[in-house]
Formats: structure tokens, C-alpha cells, sequence
């Protein structure tokens, strides 16, 4: 396969000041080389960005729309090449980067739909002495800063809402995964959209992007990534005021009470965890079980686990495929084997699978009798690992499920009790509570609360991080 290998600057595709090697996570080996930005390429997309914002804020969305639908389409052309990029330098599993291309798709539909419901606001005046009118407009040019696990998808949570709200944006994906940015910046060249309305900015270290972040250019600058990295471009961008949204992984959590879908509950996290190996801000890290029933869920957890097979053929029905590097691999063995010297055990899993070459791949791991306190439970593990903790009735589940420092985006609840179901989802502190079943959908926001929780993705909510409200009065005559 032939990659792209430039950025999308100021409406042409461009080489930058350095280079940036695109590693396969399949062997470890390099896939591609592409342009790296300098300091002078970071001023080169701001200038044009805030050169563009007039006259785009000013566009009508009848002008902005026909935009966004000519990019659905030759994205919905270049399908293949698309997925593909995600296949090789993600190292995703074939059958997977649909669900990824389709929601790259379809937002860009969505968001060219739902641009056009919002409406000016009238307020009453009490006196009866003025018209007032809530107006929104474009917040101004916009940096996305995106994580690696899902190089297309965290592309289409920040670039469609900006597009339709009227906003430049530049984006910086992933050092790791930079590839299917760069192939979107092609497609944007390729139908020729009005300059620096997208940009696409590679770079491999903070340099770049804290120039970015400190530059008084951007109005907003959008994360998805580690609170880490959050609050680092929150510091970094403290010299002007900006406007944030931010939706970092999680170290999300599951609750299985002694009445639950054992079944149901078993397939739905082993699913989601060992889905895209694991590496999802919404994959379940925290498996609390009560101990009515943990042997049987740990069973049909272990017998999920050893029945998923771990690869990346293209014609192999395959869910697991490598995590993104040999150090995030080394970590992983790393919680792994913490856990076990703390006296956790491990049913399957552990280790790399058989057969797979140098490759970075972790068999789907199941832990169990794990702690509270171990620091697999305390941070976000972002793999194939199932860790299940035992609880009993009064011992401070309550405390336990909330007091996480990465929590706060997302807890999963099994029960048949619908009560006990809405008393959970009233006392955890998260931004997304799911009750006996998984739902995302372009038009659902995603969102977190605490450390997890500015702005949203996804929905009408998420466009409405890139708008301002303007209040507009005019007195009448009163004479």
C-alpha cells in the first residue's frame, strides 16, 4: 500500500521540516515516512487559519453544507484506501474499520443536517422596552488534538462539528498514528475546499504543538487523550483565554449485582475490552463482581477470552488485534505481572500469544481477585485485560466505584432490578451511564464528568462547543 505522505496546509499538500516514521504495530517495522511540521510550518496554519475565519464565518450554511457532502463523498469512495490506512498503522482488525469509516461518514452527514437546526433565540423583556435575540456564530479557529486509538474516528468527532459551525480548524493527530490524517488532508485538497478550512499538521513531540496551544490564534482547542495530556494543553494555553472541549479516556467501570444477565454482562465487557485490543476511552477496566456470582461470570469471562482469537489477517474473523507500540505492550505485561506478585490471579492470557511473529500482541487476558489498590484498578490499562473485582454487600462500593482519579466518563450497570439500576446511575459520577447494554451513535453525546468532563463529542452538544452566543437588543420606540 502507498500512504500519504504530506500535511494539508493552507489549501495545498506540503512537505514539512522534518519527517515522521509511521511504525506498523503488526511487526514493529516502519510502513511509511510523512511530513513533519517545524515551528515555522505551525505558523504557516496559524496565519491562514485566522486569515480564513472572516469570510468562513460568515458563509451561509447553504454554501457550507454542499462541502461537507462533497467530502462524504469521496470519502465514501476512497473507502478502502481509508480503512486500510487504520488497518496498517493502527494494526485494527479489518472487519472492525467499518464501524470506524462509517461514523467518519455518516457524522459528516449528520452534522451538515443538524448545523441547520440551530436557530436564533428571542428572550422577553419584562419592561416591554426591547427585542433581545440569542445569535449564534462560529467560536473562532479551532485546534484538535487527537489520540491514537482511533486515527479516522477522533478525526470525525472534532473536524465535521467545526466544518459546520464555521470554524477553521487545524488538527494534530497522533505522532503514532498520522497516516489516516494525512489521507483525509488528500481528500480535502482533492475536492478542492475554500483554504485552511481543514488543515492537517503532523508533528512528533510538544514543541509544535504547545507553540500551537500558547499562540492567542485559537479561540478553542478540542482533546481527545489522556487527562494528562488535557490539562497540559490547558497550562500551555493559559496565556489567552480559550474556550475547551475535552473528552479523555477514562478508567471506566462495570457493576454485575447477583440478579444480572451473567451472560449478557460476560459478553458485552469481554467484547468492548478486547475489541480494537482493548485500546477504547470507553473499554471497561474496572470489572466489580459481586461475589454471589463471581465464579460463574469469571467463567464465562475465561471462556470468552480463550474462544477470541488475537491476529490481523484480512479475511480472519478476528476482534483483537496488537496494541500500538512495544512499550505500550511492555506496560500492559508490566500491570500484568504487578497484579499477580499482589496476589491476583490469572485465569488466561498474560503473555503473547503463539505464532504471531514480533508483532505487538497481547492475548486477551482475564484477571481475577484483584484490588481496589492495585494500579491496574487505579489507571486506565488501554488493553485486552479483564479485571475483575469481588465486592460484598456493604463494603463501600459507593466509595470504590467513585474515588478514581481517571474516572468519570463511563460506568456500565447490570442488574434486572431497574430501581437498583436507577439508584446506581443517580450515585456514580459519570459522564455515561449504560444499564444492560452498550449504545454510540453520532447523534448521542459522549461526554465525562470531573477530570473527564468539558465539552462533548458527538450530537448536537459537541456542536455547540464550537459556536458563541451573541445577545443582540434594539430598543423599540416607545414615544
Amino acid at each position: 500500500m502507498i500512504f500519504p505522505t504530506r500535511m494539508y496546509v493552507g489549501g495545498a499538500l506540503v512537505d514539512g521540516e522534518g519527517a515522521l516514521d509511521v511504525m506498523t504495530p503488526v511487526s514493529g517495522d516502519r510502513i511509511a515516512t510523512v511530513a513533519s511540521a517545524g515551528i515555522a510550518d505551525a505558523e504557516s496554519a496559524l496565519r491562514a487559519a485566522q486569515a480564513a475565519f472572516p469570510a468562513l464565518s460568515w458563509t451561509p450554511i447553504s454554501e457550507r453544507q454542499p462541502r461537507m457532502r462533497r467530502l462524504r463523498d469521496t470519502v465514501i469512495a476512497n473507502e478502502e484506501y481509508l480503512r486500510d490506512c487504520i488497518h496498517h498503522e493502527m494494526g485494527q482488525p479489518w472487519d472492525s474499520t467499518q464501524e470506524v469509516f462509517d461514523s467518519l461518514k455518516n457524522s459528516l452527514e449528520f452534522y451538515a443536517e443538524e448545523i441547520a437546526r440551530i436557530h436564533d433565540i428571542g428572550l422577553a423583556d419584562r419592561a416591554g422596552k426591547h427585542t433581545h435575540r440569542l445569535v449564534h456564530e462560529p467560536a473562532g479557529v479551532a485546534l484538535a488534538f487527537l489520540a491514537r486509538n482511533f486515527p479516522l474516528l477522533n478525526l470525525a468527532f472534532k473536524l465535521e462539528p467545526a466544518m459546520a459551525a464555521g470554524c477553521p480548524i487545524i488538527i494534530r493527530p497522533s505522532e503514532q498514528t498520522p497516516a489516516s490524517a494525512c489521507a483525509v488532508g488528500e481528500l480535502c485538497h482533492g475536492i478542492v475546499l475554500p483554504p485552511s478550512v481543514v488543515q492537517i499538521l503532523c508533528t512528533d513531540g510538544h514543541g509544535v504543538a504547545d507553540h500551537l496551544t500558547a499562540s492567542p490564534v485559537p479561540a478553542m482547542a478540542t482533546v481527545s487523550g489522556s487527562g494528562r495530556t488535557g490539562r497540559h494543553i490547558m497550562r500551555t494555553g493559559a496565556s489567552t483565554i480559550k474556550r475547551y472541549s475535552m473528552v479523555p479516556g477514562g478508567n471506566a467501570l462495570v457493576l454485575v449485582f447477583p440478579d444480572a444477565d451473567l451472560d449478557l454482562a460476560a459478553d458485552i465487557v469481554c467484547g468492548v475490552t478486547f475489541g480494537n485490543a482493548g485500546q477504547i476511552c470507553v473499554s471497561p477496566n474496572r470489572m466489580f463482581v459481586h461475589r454471589d456470582v463471581l465464579k460463574p461470570v469469571t467463567k464465562r469471562a475465561v471462556a470468552r477470552a480463550q474462544s477470541e482469537k488475537v491476529g490481523w489477517d484480512k479475511g480472519a474473523d478476528i476482534i483483537t488485534g496488537p496494541v500500538i507500540a512495544g512499550r505500550a505492550w511492555k506496560r500492559l505485561k508490566g500491570l500484568i505481572d504487578a497484579a499477580k506478585e499482589q496476589g491476583a490471579r490469572v485465569f488466561a492470557g498474560g503473555d503473547r500469544p503463539e505464532g504471531l511473529g514480533d508483532g505487538h500482541f497481547l492475548a486477551q487476558t482475564v484477571r481475577a481477585d484483584v484490588t481496589e489498590t492495585m494500579e491496574v484498578c487505579r489507571q486506565e490499562a488501554l488493553g485486552p485485560i479483564v479485571s475483575i473485582v469481588p465486592f460484598d454487600d456493604g463494603t463501600g462500593l459507593e466509595r470504590m466505584a467513585n474515588e478514581c482519579d481517571d474516572g468519570g466518563l463511563t460506568a456500565c450497570v447490570f442488574t434486572r432490578d431497574l430501581d437498583r439500576a436507577e439508584r446506581w446511575a443517580a450515585v456514580l459520577r459519570y459522564g455515561e451511564i449504560r444499564i444492560n447494554g452498550v449504545k454510540c451513535g453520532n447523534d448521542l453525546p459522549h461526554d465525562g464528568i470531573g477530570q473527564l468532563g468539558i465539552g462533548h463529542d458527538c450530537s448536537v452538544l459537541a456542536l455547540q462547543d464550537y459556536l458563541v452566543i451573541k445577545r443582540i437588543k434594539r430598543a423599540l420606540d416607545t414615544a
